[in-house]
């Protein structure tokens, strides 16, 4: 059964701030693919459940808003120890806002928990994402 991750953006403002810093960050995998990674202090137990068509959400202002597809697990060497490399496919699928409180690290994420992904260039309604993750929040969508 696949898990997801769900992760702080820290220091990003919008999925379109997240998509500025990413540019150019792109790195290269032995068979060619490009990739985004994100390191953090420890590596999943449930690594093969994630690596299962798992995805990282990032939440941002509070709320889910994108995805991406963690591609793989891997095990890299800091100043200050060995850490845990998710390499993440570089496609950012956005989803419905689903609100969440701040937390530290990451937490698992059960697939029957996670937001709708919402297609490119689709709205959910025709208020801005902002208004309707509010509403959304307060049950009135």
């Amino acid at each position: 059964m696949t898990v997801h991750i769900l992760k702080l953006c820290v220091g990003i403002d919008s999925v379109e701030h997240l998509i500025e810093v990413r540019k150019g960050r792109e790195q290269m995998l032995p068979d060619g693919r490009p990739y985004n990674y994100h390191i953090t202090r420890s590596r999943p137990r449930r690594a093969e459940e994630i690596l299962d068509n798992g995805s990282i959400y990032w939440i941002i202002k509070g709320f889910i808003q994108v995805r991406q597809l963690i591609i793989a697990l891997d095990q890299v060497e800091t100043d200050t120890g060995v850490k845990c490399k998710f390499i993440l496919d570089t496609k950012l699928v956005r989803t419905e806002g689903q609100p969440r409180r701040p937390h530290q690290g990451w937490r698992y994420l059960d697939a029957g928990d996670v937001p709708r992904d919402i297609a490119e260039g689709q709205h959910v309604d025709n208020m801005p994402r902002e208004l309707s993750a509010k509403l959304r929040e307060m049950g009135l969508l």
